[in-house]
């Protein structure tokens, strides 16, 4: 038997997106001698985006869950868990949370579920049957973190995970590859139709309703008014893409706005941009406006979740109401207006990224929060030899 302890991290389906493009960076950068990790997705698996996996010793199995309840998906669980014996199951978000009965049956020692964001029918955490699930949950887990203060404070004061369950993981972003660009760097994404005579604002995220990229679209159509060479790039996949390619069309902008779906290139997408933006009606802490900022752009965001934790109002961006394009339009105007206060924020936000949000801390914090759990949980026969730095 392997001595060194296996984490299998459940989500609902590993595919291109930030949490996902995390949870692979933190298995790919910590030591092998740590820990071992296996990924279990209750739907399916993009094989694209699976080979981001640099491990070989990594598997990945899917559950393939139906719709609903689905409680053959919770019995496929528990003969999964039997069979890789984890020191640790890692579930994240509301999607995979039911799960901690299953993980408990199944003899797994340590229990964590993350708190990464909210879906978009429940932006602000109301929903009275979502809520009543979390409730529930937290008994049958060691911990109950977030990855912004602000879900933190809501997973403590409304939820109420006790103050020994609860921590703040932040994210962090590899500020090598995500970098400002240099000349070297003109023209790297070849199939970019936009060029050096265009201004381009552009995001990086799953079209999906939680990103709220309609209004996005909207507020680029009163900057377009204004600012003919003004251009849009909006890249990720997701259930929304075609709807907005025709809402782009309909507006009259299908030349300006570039949606080409999911991309592997993600940081050299950014080097082309000059204003990153973010609309979403609900955020944990946004691993793209991280990466936006790493890359030294300024970031026009959304007022909500954590992205007023990363993003500093007139220093590093531009925090606006959700929803408000008119209110976000004249925030990104003032980037397009002014390369020079564009320029300005952009090189601020990436000294933040540098001081707060580096990959190297939050990669120590996830195994620092392993080691302390798996420490006192296990017994002596199972001891984990802690490798927090």
């Amino acid at each position: 038997m392997n001595d060194i302890p296996l984490i299998v991290h459940l989500i609902y389906r590993l595919d291109f997106g930030g949490l996902e493009t995390l949870l692979v960076e933190r298995i790919n950068r910590m030591p092998a001698e740590c820990y071992r990790h296996a990924i279990v997705c209750l739907t399916d698996v993009n094989p694209a985006f699976a080979q981001k996996i640099a491990r070989a010793d990594v598997t990945v199995h899917a559950l393939r869950k139906q719709p609903g309840l689905s409680l053959a998906t919770h019995g496929a669980l528990w003969r999964l868990l039997r069979q890789l014996q984890p020191a640790v199951l890692h579930s994240y978000n509301l999607s995979a949370i039911e799960y901690g009965p299953a993980a408990l049956l199944a003899g797994v020692p340590v229990r964590v579920n993350g708190a990464h964001g909210r879906d978009a029918d429940d932006p602000h955490g109301t929903n009275r049957k979502h809520n009543l699930l979390r409730r529930l949950m937290v008994p049958f887990y060691d911990c109950c973190y977030a990855n912004s203060a602000a879900m933190e404070t809501w997973n403590r004061d409304v939820i109420g995970v006790p103050a020994a369950k609860s921590r703040m993981l932040a994210n962090g972003i590899d500020a090598e590859r995500f970098r400002p660009r240099t000349a070297a760097d003109v023209a790297q994404v070849a199939d970019c139709p936009f060029g050096p005579e265009h201004v381009v604002i552009g995001t990086v995220g799953r079209v999906q309703a939680v990103k709220d990229h309609a209004t996005l679209l909207d507020a680029f159509a009163l900057v377009h008014a204004k600012v003919p060479h003004a251009r849009l790039v909006i890249a990720g996949d997701g259930p929304l893409l075609q709807p907005l390619r025709d809402k782009a069309a309909a507006l009259g902008l299908a030349d300006a706005v570039w949606l080409p779906g999911a991309r592997t290139d993600v940081a050299q997408i950014l080097r082309t941009l000059h204003v990153f933006a973010m609309s979403s009606i609900a955020e944990g802490t946004p691993g793209s406006a991280l990466e936006a900022m790493a890359t030294g752009l300024p970031v026009v965001g959304t007022r909500v979740g954590g992205i007023p934790e990363v993003v500093d109002n007139g220093v590093t961006g531009f925090l606006v109401p959700p929803s408000d394009a008119p209110a976000l339009a004249a925030a990104l105007e003032q980037y397009v207006l002014s390369p020079e206060l564009a320029a300005r924020h952009g090189a601020a936000g990436r000294e933040r990224v540098l001081h707060k949000y580096s990959m190297a801390a939050m990669v120590a914090a996830y195994r620092g929060m392993y080691d302390a759990l798996c420490e006192r949980k296990i017994k002596i026969g199972r001891a984990v030899p802690s490798c927090a730095e």
